[in-house]
């Protein structure tokens, strides 16, 4: 695996290693050690996919409340996302940043969300389906989220298909950040 440092601090982007053949590709997704010997979150106990219909479908920005954190690492398996991390953390240096780029089948990239951080995505193709690798195990009463156009941010998200975008109620109305 190929890790590359993103602008908010510590989360990565990990590009596969991909070993082809006449036959294709094998390229190791995870390990552990290799995620260790970076000094990142290497412990897994939830995996979750979500397929998303149409292109334009803007998921997020969602988080857990401390102490109910959780890193996630982000895979695109059908499809293609623009996806999207924002630093909630004061001590952070990179406090309020974020991070975007796109994951897709074809690439086989995966984004690194750290603990503390939200996450978001909006799908660039019809029938898009994103795997989930997490950290801990989800709370509900710990689900929290920041309004994806929030100004505090100035996320730079793809246009919107000519259908407009696709959001829950909930991730539409999420408030402003406050501080």
């Amino acid at each position: 695996m190929l890790f590359r440092e993103t602008p908010v601090a510590g989360s990565y982007v990990v590009d596969p290693e991909r070993m082809e053949d006449a036959r294709g590709f094998f390229a190791r997704t995870f390990s552990s050690e290799e995620f260790a010997a970076h000094g990142l979150e290497n412990r897994v106990e939830e995996c979750s996919t979500s397929f998303n219909a149409r292109s334009g479908t803007l998921r997020g920005l969602h988080y857990q409340a401390a102490p109910h954190g959780e890193a996630k690492l982000v895979r695109c398996t059908r499809g293609a996302i623009y996806d999207v991390a924002v630093d909630l953390r004061p001590d952070s240096p990179s406090y309020l940043r974020w991070v975007g780029t796109e994951l897709s089948a074809e690439n086989g990239r995966a984004l690194l969300v750290p603990e503390g951080c939200a996450h978001g995505f909006q799908t660039l193709v019809d029938a898009s389906e994103v795997l989930y690798q997490i950290s801990s195990t989800y709370v509900p009463e710990a689900a929290r989220g920041v309004r994806w156009d929030d100004p505090a941010f100035n996320i730079e998200w793809p246009p919107a298909p000519l259908g407009g975008r696709t959001m829950a109620p909930r991730d539409a109305q999420y408030p402003d950040f406050a501080p």
